[in-house]
């Protein structure tokens, strides 16, 4: 489980996130979402502990993130940034081992390679494992990295934005891994995600944020309401069922606040 206690992050006097508190339960896919500047991967990287809050308790399976030490928070959650800039020249099997450097401080043994073996199988990305990194499409290189994660063998995933620069394909392709990563492998996955609709196609749990703050919490059916996507992004939002799914299309992306 992940519980957050009055989490706040300033800067300066300008205040981006909180206070927020809440609990993620173990288990399943939870996804942050909220429009641009709301503090969804302010939250995660918290949470991620790459961010340190100006205030507020984090705690991650049993552990106070402020306080553990490195080799067991990175043994408890792996996270994937936004953005990852390599300045090496790296071979996909080579950064899916970096995976298993907090249980192996760089010796790697015969089970480290087991679990990275796993984690390529997983990803499907046996046929790329010697290409450089740079050799690879986004999707591909994406791929690559949520491996390096998987690798890592942790009960906690965090995964900011893990759709970024992908098209819808890809997009798909991506979503169903991180579905089956909760499913098959037990995992515990929070994401930051910008699109409703695939949060709620692929998510039990979804977490909105507005202005800093958390402005509902609950399953899909109770997120994939007008008023409340009315609330999380301030536009004139309809809810359809399409095929079995909660569908979210605004009108004309006209603010409330401009709509007589």
């Amino acid at each position: 489980m992940i519980r957050f206690t009055d989490v706040t992050k300033t800067y300066g006097d300008l205040t981006v996130l909180g206070p927020v508190s809440g609990e993620i339960p173990s288990g399943g896919v939870t996804s942050l979402v909220g429009a641009n500047g709301a503090g969804k991967s302010t939250l995660l990287t918290i949470i991620g502990r790459l961010l340190r809050p100006t205030s507020g308790h984090i705690e991650v399976g049993g552990l106070d993130v402020a306080t553990a030490s490195r080799r067991d928070l990175a043994r408890t959650l792996a996270i994937l940034r936004q953005e990852n800039h390599l300045t090496a020249r790296l071979r996909v099997e080579e950064l899916v081992t970096f995976g298993r450097f907090p249980h192996t401080g760089g010796r790697v043994t015969r089970e480290d390679r087991q679990h990275v073996e796993r984690a390529l199988e997983f990803l499907d990305l046996g046929a790329f494992r010697n290409r450089f990194l740079d050799q690879l499409s986004g999707g591909q290189r994406q791929r690559a990295f949520v491996a390096m994660t998987i690798a890592q063998d942790t009960d906690h995933l965090l995964l900011d934005e893990p759709l970024n620069n992908l098209d819808m394909a890809h997009a798909a392709s991506m979503m169903r891994l991180v579905r089956r990563a909760a499913d098959e492998l037990g995992k515990t996955v929070v994401m930051v995600v910008h699109d409703i609709n695939v949060a709620a196609a692929y998510s039990d749990r979804i977490v909105a944020l507005r202005d800093g703050h958390i402005v509902a919490d609950g399953g899909c059916g109770q997120i994939m309401t007008s008023s409340v996507l009315a609330d999380v992004f301030g536009l004139h939002i309809d809810v359809h069922e399409i095929g079995g799914q909660l569908v979210a299309m605004h009108h004309t992306g006209v603010p409330l606040s401009t709509v007589a």
